[in-house]
């Protein structure tokens, strides 16, 4: 399968709660380093020709200021937890300077919350200025967004399974803690690897940071990126220090540059 050159830029990488978190004083929430201070987690894939999301979270309308994300064509969906989906609503902007639909891709599990939380934009009567959205199923198999060949990759966060995406060389994974062996062979092969690393402390649904890493190892990833991150991991200066060669932590804003390639 044939995949542009694309841009990868990290939203956010922090987890549910962000960092800092409300009303904690410990020493990552309190830092001054930059690098410290984590939105809620997503990231934005362009080519020259197509620019899409994946989530949408509570800090969506920032984001897509922040980075001056002009259009955007769609949103891709890794489940329906809050932080991934909160800013949906957001999305009309888009709609109001396209004159289009935005195309939203989901599982059916995750079209069943947007469709709950969002009512209004699904209703008969259509209220001027609501989000307008075409929902599309991820059943699965490969698909296409504009000219980005897009590979679901399902993962489980505890019991509910969630879906990771593999764009040509780069694949992006974020709230797991376990994959199935036939799941892992999707990933296999990519130059980069994004997954996420709550905290060093077991955690019921996360990978920690040794996992992330055992992870990364196993399927013999040149490059990771380590993203969904609590105020428990530590400062972003220190963690870097002591992670292995090829391995780093995501922040907020980082660009990623992945060269065209022809399956």
């Amino acid at each position: 399968m044939t995949c542009p050159p694309l841009t990868i830029t990290f939203l956010g990488t922090g987890t549910s709660s962000g960092v800092p978190m409300i009303a904690c004083s410990c020493a990552v929430c309190t830092s001054t380093d930059k690098k410290d201070k984590r939105l809620r987690s997503s990231v934005l894939v362009r080519s020259a020709k197509t620019t899409l999301v994946v989530d949408t979270t509570p800090d969506f309308r920032y984001q897509m200021l922040r980075e001056h994300v002009m259009h955007l064509d769609a949103v891709v969906f890794t489940h329906p937890h809050k932080d991934h989906v909160a800013g949906l609503d957001d999305i009309r902007a888009y709609n109001y300077f396209s004159q289009k639909a935005m195309q939203v891709y989901a599982n059916e599990m995750t079209q069943e919350t947007i469709i709950r939380e969002f009512p209004y934009a699904f209703s008969d009567f259509k209220y001027p200025g609501i989000p307008e959205i075409k929902l599309n199923t991820i059943d699965g198999a490969p698909f296409m967004v504009g000219d980005i060949p897009v590979t679901p990759i399902t993962v489980w966060h505890l019991k509910m399974p969630v879906l990771g995406f593999r764009f040509g060389n780069f694949t992006y994974i974020t709230d797991a803690n376990r994959i199935e062996d036939s799941e892992k062979e999707k990933i296999r092969g990519s130059q980069i690897l994004v997954v996420n690393a709550l905290r060093k402390e077991k955690h019921i649904s996360h990978y920690t940071l040794q996992e992330a890493i055992d992870l990364t190892h196993e399927l013999h990833i040149p490059q990771a990126y380590f993203t969904h991150i609590s105020h428990q991991l530590g400062k972003h200066e220190e963690i870097t220090a002591e992670l292995p060669p090829g391995i780093h932590l995501a922040y907020d804003g980082l660009k990623l540059q992945m060269e065209a390639i022809t399956e």
